[in-house]
């Protein structure tokens, strides 16, 4: 595993919730982070069908534009009734022609629960797969995945994307409802993050 050394890198993301999430998962080892999107980068295509395949397209894409080493995050919501979906497709459920409405992205996936009668509870996972690219073409990959059910009404304000209607396993709160800091200490991406800290306090 090949430490890394250098005290700033490009996060590949114009997603703020998660620049604020890395920025602060970062922070102890003293490495600040810039967005993809505070330097003015597009965002690449992602054409592969899996978690760890678009991190890579991702990460490689702003550490080859910025000359710095690029961390990218792929993450979905992958729900069992729903044979995995929307998966690595998440974003995408929440397209509009104005951006990104993950009011309505949630109200589709449970709409589709509801009309097929998907038995209680609904199990679902959070995955994430982190990448970090050198502008030299090497990568490691981390991936972390937190289990948990599916509940309507939409609950809390805390969160992104499809935090208001997740519950981790063991959790009466959604990520929605739950303080930042905790959800942030056992989140799909904290456990991603653990596994690439090893790499960080090398």
């Amino acid at each position: 595993m090949r430490a890394l050394t250098e005290k700033k890198i490009v996060l590949a993301s114009h997603n703020a919730g998660k620049l604020k999430e890395i920025a602060a998962l970062v922070e102890p080892f003293g490495i600040t982070v810039v967005s993809a999107g505070e330097l003015g980068f597009t965002e690449p295509e992602e054409t592969e069908d899996t978690f760890a395949g678009n991190a890579r397209i991702k990460a490689h894409f702003a550490a080859q534009a910025s000359g710095l080493p690029a961390l990218s995050d792929d993450s979905g919501l992958s729900v069992d009734a729903l044979n995995g979906a929307p998966g690595v497709y998440t974003a995408d459920w929440a397209e509009t022609p104005n951006g990104r409405d993950f009011s309505m992205a949630m109200k589709k996936v449970w709409d589709k629960l509801e009309n097929m009668n998907a038995p209680e509870p609904r199990s679902a996972a959070f995955n994430c797969t982190l990448c970090l690219a050198w502008p030299d073409g090497h990568d490691e990959i981390f991936e972390g995945k937190v289990n948990g059910t599916l509940s309507w009404p939409m609950r809390g304000d805390q969160g992104f994307g499809f935090d208001p209607i997740f519950t981790p396993i063991g959790e009466s709160e959604t990520f929605g409802e739950m303080d930042p800091q905790k959800k942030r200490d056992m989140s799909h991406r904290a456990v991603a993050f653990s596994k690439l800290r090893k790499l960080l306090e090398n």
